[in-house]
């Protein structure tokens, strides 16, 4: 019998010292342990200002929300990786990106005294300040055929992202993208745009898993993942859907 392949995968969290509300910087945490339970190794880079580095090695890439001035300070750094991870998108790379992170990849934001701030411009859409802000946990049902089809989470943003994507979930309870159309965040391949604080991946692990066999399809060829004992997981997944029933 051939030698076992001894799996690994690269997770790139990137600017994890300034893009990281609410948490965020669990859901790297939550895919590390996930794999480590299965016996896939981890390489967590964490990706900052300081560093000029290839990203074509990254099988999997987190980006978190951050407040105005951390995006700001931000951007001129990520522009320069613009066209590799338009390049990695389009391979398959697996991309998980969060509030400001996911309003970085449209093309523009457009703030509360109508001055357009540009994105990295990877997909044609747009966000946009507007009066109040959409506050709470929230509730979708995922349109990736994912079991459970509900995804829980928290949100807290005062721009509304309008697009014509394919949305990572119908609007069940809260808010969503702009509170208008029902639809949150978004999918391309193998990149998920989402509001989902929370953080978003422990509470929800069949989100976490979905993002893990895409990158090992992609690296390796898996098929499957093998189950863990998700009790504790879902029982914060419940408690999220229990708010509402009440």
């Amino acid at each position: 019998m051939g030698e076992e392949i001894k799996m690994e995968l690269n997770i790139f969290h990137m600017y994890p010292n300034l893009l990281n509300l609410y948490g965020d910087g669990g859901n790297v945490l939550c895919l590390q342990r996930r794999c480590e339970w299965r016996g896939i190794n981890t390489n967590i880079i964490d990706f900052t200002l300081n560093q000029e580095q290839d990203l074509s090695e990254g099988d999997l890439f987190f980006i978190g929300g951050g407040s105005d001035r951390s995006q700001n300070i931000v951007y001129p750094h990520i522009l320069k990786y613009k066209n590799q991870m338009e390049n990695l998108i389009e391979d398959d790379a697996v991309v998980l990106a969060i509030c400001g992170g996911y309003q970085f990849l449209g093309e523009s934001y457009i703030d509360a005294d109508g001055n357009q701030l540009p994105g990295l411009g990877l997909f044609d859409y747009y966000t946009q300040s507007e009066e109040g802000r959409l506050i709470g946990n929230i509730i979708t049902e995922n349109q990736l055929k994912l079991k459970p089809q509900t995804l829980v989470g928290f949100e807290n943003h005062g721009g509304r992202t309008y697009h014509d994507f394919k949305p990572l979930g119908v609007v069940k309870k809260g808010y969503g993208n702009n509170g208008k159309d029902g639809k949150e965040g978004m999918v391309y391949k193998n990149c998920i745009g989402t509001y989902l604080h929370g953080p978003l991946l422990p509470k929800n692990p069949h989100l976490a898993d979905y993002l893990i066999l895409k990158a090992l399809t992609r690296k390796y060829g898996v098929k499957d993942l093998a189950a863990l004992d998700d009790k504790l997981e879902y029982s914060a997944h419940e408690k999220v859907m229990k708010l509402y029933s009440k």
